[in-house]
């Protein structure tokens, strides 16, 4: 019988980019992931999409299997052959039982790998601003579990030693056990004044850092109902937590966004958001397919010398363009002498990847700007192509025929609504704690509006704040009775994230 491998990964502390490269590349061979509760289920795409996905995590102190199921799993699919990814948070081998799920693998003779993570004391201070180390404060640290002793009489651990002899103090998993735990330091000889920082979902935007001493953090804890998971701090470091905190006072942090773009849109904005601190919830409200035929298009693709110009107002229409000219099995050499003009930089950079380089950037982001431009070049008696999408304005088709051009807009791709909205955005707006929902295209506000009605749009966004890329959004959220309160000079992602960031530092 073959004999697999078994992957113990590290998954690092939350934040999926915080996994090792040798993790992602052991994820991306993987046939089945065995992961845990406090392994950033985002990490699971880099797996592929044939592998089995198995959860074995522990929620509340609740295991949903326990480490012999866990061990008796692992050994199973080793022995089936097959190529195992134990995804865990933090690091394998600290407070991860990865010592334990080796021991079962040496047994049963079957070969693993132990790839290291950031465990969650060095994630947490690092996001939390509280050096573990400083040559000023300690050159000791020591990691304690928390719930050690919850069912004895006696602990094992020398609570003198620990509370005189180290710097900092981290206890894992410790919320529970935090009034005992700092009572026991205080006990034996630690300052009842030595600061304290409680940091739950460490290296996340749910991030949550709570500060106090040894006296008082428990109080301060159950005054805000603080739960777990989360590392508690102990130590004179924790005192440059004021001055060094960097993660959580960005421009966004604690702000709740919501982004209505596509699916296969949303990643690129949401990164900006999330680079700002905020917590984003991603609410496709259009979803972008095929045109009902693709015969007007493919005629034009088939013959572009016939064309002097070709016109593309979005990434969308990019993309789609150029798909279907790889379905044609044409490339890029078949625009030959034709110009193209993209509606903006955004435009541009996708076209750009194609090997195209744009002749002609607007400097007004809109079909309007478009339209201005072959305006101030002239284009009579030249021909033009433009794939658009099915309910885009007749602005610039109208237009340039006005200037004596000849249009041809085929459909390159449809707009219509998805099957349902993100239930977790739904609730968020139910609960009224949502601080900024964005529009990057009146397609995105007048779906959202067919969706749940006019009278509970503007019900569920009472006192959110609406942020709109540019004045033909804006106008369609007006339309819809919706004030606009955030609105760039420049129509582009980049300038709308800087101006939700601007918006909010001056709100604070």
């Amino acid at each position: 019988m073959p004999r697999g491998i078994i992957y113990l990964v590290g998954a690092g502390p939350g934040a999926p980019g915080l996994i090792t490269l040798r993790g992602v590349e052991c994820l991306k061979r993987a046939e089945v992931v065995v992961y845990d509760y406090l392994a950033n289920e985002q990490l699971l795409n880099h797996a592929p999409a044939t592998a089995e996905r198995i959860y074995a995590g522990k929620i509340g102190g609740r295991h949903n299997q326990d480490q012999d199921e866990i061990n008796r799993l692992l050994v199973s699919k080793g022995l089936e052959g097959k190529v195992v990814v134990r995804l865990k948070g933090g690091d394998p081998f600290v407070f991860g039982r990865g010592g334990e799920e080796c021991e079962a693998l040496c047994a049963a003779g079957i070969p693993f790998e132990i790839v290291p993570g950031v465990t969650a004391a060095v994630g947490a201070s690092a996001y939390a601003g509280i050096p573990l180390t400083h040559r000023d404060f300690t050159a000791s640290v020591a990691f304690v579990t928390g719930q050690e002793g919850k069912d004895k009489d006696e602990s094992t651990i020398d609570w003198q030693h620990l509370a005189l002899g180290s710097g900092t103090i981290v206890f894992y998993m410790g919320i529970t056990t935090l009034r005992r735990n700092m009572q026991r330091l205080a006990d034996n000889g630690r300052s009842p004044h030595t600061p304290v920082a409680l940091v739950r979902w460490a290296t996340t935007s749910g991030q949550q850092v709570l500060t106090g001493t040894i006296v008082d953090i428990a109080d301060k804890a159950e005054a805000i109902g603080f739960k777990p998971p989360a590392v508690t701090i102990v130590g004179e470091v924790v005192g440059l937590r004021d001055q060094l905190r960097w993660f959580d006072n960005r421009p966004l942090s604690g702000r709740k966004i919501i982004v209505t773009r596509a699916a296969e849109q949303a990643g690129e904005f949401s990164a900006m958001l999330e680079a700002r601190g905020a917590t984003v919830l991603e609410c496709p409200t259009i979803k972008l397919i095929e045109p009902d035929s693709w015969s007007e298009l493919d005629v034009a693709l088939t013959d572009m010398s016939r064309y002097d110009w070709l016109v593309l107002t979005s990434g969308n229409a990019v993309r789609f363009f150029f798909e279907r000219l790889n379905a044609l099995q044409l490339d890029s050499r078949a625009l030959g002498g034709c110009k193209v003009c993209a509606v903006g930089p955004k435009t541009a950079e996708v076209i750009r990847t194609y090997g195209i380089r744009p002749d002609l950037i607007p400097a007004d982001y809109k079909a309007e700007g478009v339209v201005a431009e072959f305006a101030r070049l002239g284009i009579n008696g030249q021909t033009v192509l433009y794939p658009r999408a099915d309910k885009a304005r007749d602005l610039i088709p109208q237009q340039l025929e006005v200037m004596g051009a000849h249009v041809m807009s085929p459909i390159a791709y449809r707009n219509v609504l998805p099957d349902r909205l993100c239930p977790e955005a739904l609730f968020a707006l139910e609960k009224r704690c949502v601080d900024c929902i964005t529009f990057t295209s009146s397609s995105t506000v007048r779906n959202l509006s067919h969706l749940l009605g006019i009278d509970l749009l503007t019900d569920m966004l009472k006192g959110v704040t609406v942020a709109s890329i540019g004045p033909i959004t804006s106008k369609s959220c007006r339309d819809l009775g919706l004030k606009v309160d955030i609105e760039p000079a420049e129509y582009t992602l980049g300038a709308l994230t800087e101006a939700i960031a601007q918006h909010f530092l001056i709100s604070v």
